[in-house]
Order: C-alpha cells, then structure tokens, then sequence
C-alpha cells in the first residue's frame, strides 16, 4: 500500500537523501511551496507503469471513437489505394 508523505520543497536539497529512501519503499513523496501542493516525487518505475497506463487508456478511447464512428451509418469509408494516395500526397512518400 502507497503512503504519501508531505515535504517543502527544500527538503529536496537539504534532505534528498531521505527522500529517495522514501521513494525506494514505493511510497510517495508531495513537495510544498509555501504550503501548497506542488509535485509528487515518484520511483521511475512507478512513473514507468503511469506512463504505459496513461498511453493504454488513451488508445482505448480512441478505439472507442473509432468503434462509434464505424457504427455511424453516415460515415464515409475509404479503400487502402484512397488512404494510401492520400498519405503520398500530404506527405510525399
């Protein structure tokens, strides 16, 4: 289970040592500035894992956009040779 432990910012200078051990047992770390929330410090595995997850969750959406517009009666579709000479042209390839 995560804990987050709240810090100043200046911890990250005059006690990062601490902080990184922090980190290391998989916790979180919030830093302040003049008591306010202003990042998280995060393992970079951790931060790994959010990023993959976010990048899942975004191809997911847009396969569901996909799917609903498919399901349109109105949607146009296009053959490959259609998309292809398209792409060449936009693109020059």
């Amino acid at each position: 289970m995560f804990h987050a432990h709240v810090r100043p910012v200046r911890e990250l200078r005059n006690n990062y040592p601490e902080l990184a051990d922090i980190v290391k047992q998989r916790d979180h770390v919030i830093i302040t500035n003049n008591g306010k929330s202003e990042a998280v410090l995060i393992g970079f595995d951790e931060f790994r894992k959010y990023e993959e997850f976010l990048h899942y969750r975004y191809i997911d959406e847009k396969l569901a956009e996909a799917e609903k517009e498919a399901a349109d009666p109105n949607t146009k579709w296009y053959t490959h040779e259609e998309v292809f000479a398209e792409l060449k042209e936009k693109y020059g390839v």
